[in-house]
């Protein structure tokens, strides 16, 4: 299927998420650079896209998507090549409970960990009281993504899922800071990690950070 244009930088976590996905169903799609440390998702351009400012929007074949929860499952259903949805009912709900608890506790803590280091500005100027609330908060939501996972690869079992699109670019962000060991230092983590970090969709989506 063609006619794909995804919205947003390569900075962003959740554009690489999507991005992931369509190296891994290996579609050719055009990219349009917004760039959130720009504030670019909030001039009035982005806005008719999206009208809470925020990326990744897709458009595919004039149908369009916002949100990369709405936006992965789709094109995982609608684009060829292997499914990155679990087979089985727990793996999918595995999978889904890793989605939400990235979005809804998981962003936020380890934003607040990448962002004091590498874009202190963009999240308001450095707060170390904050840092350390992150730090511990991170900690809390990878303990509970590990344990999610069991004894498995990946996420959701020995093959990867959205699950693991959805955390991978966000760790990468704070493997680049000096809480990376701390905030990493989770049973399971480890190995969860490295076998990210082999997949060529992660290696191919590595952003270009200036």
């Amino acid at each position: 299927m063609t006619g794909i244009i995804l919205y947003g930088f390569d900075g962003s976590t959740y554009v690489r998420t999507v991005r992931m996905l369509l190296a891994e169903k290996g579609a050719h799609y055009e990219q349009v650079p917004v760039n959130v440390l720009k504030g670019e998702p909030r001039q009035s351009e982005h806005i008719a896209r999206h009208p809470f400012g925020k990326v990744p929007v897709l458009d595919h074949n004039g149908f369009r998507i916002i949100e990369a929860g709405a936006i992965v499952p789709y094109l995982d259903e609608v684009l060829p090549g292997p499914s990155f949805t679990p087979d089985s009912s727990k793996d999918r709900a595995r999978m889904r409970m890793a989605m939400s608890i990235v979005d809804s506790y998981g962003y936020n803590a380890l934003i607040a960990v990448a962002g004091y280091h590498l874009f202190p500005d963009f999240i308001g100027g450095p707060d170390e009281e904050a840092r350390k609330h992150g730090v511990a908060s991170s900690r809390r939501v990878l303990q509970e993504l590990m344990k999610l996972r069991g004894g498995g690869a990946f996420i959701a079992g020995e093959r990867p899922s959205l699950g693991d699109f959805y955390l991978a670019p966000i760790c990468f962000l704070v493997s680049l800071t000096p809480d990376a060991n701390e905030v990493f230092a989770v049973d399971g983590f480890a190995r969860w990690w490295e076998q990210v970090q082999a997949m060529p969709s992660y290696q191919a989506t590595a952003p270009r950070l200036s």
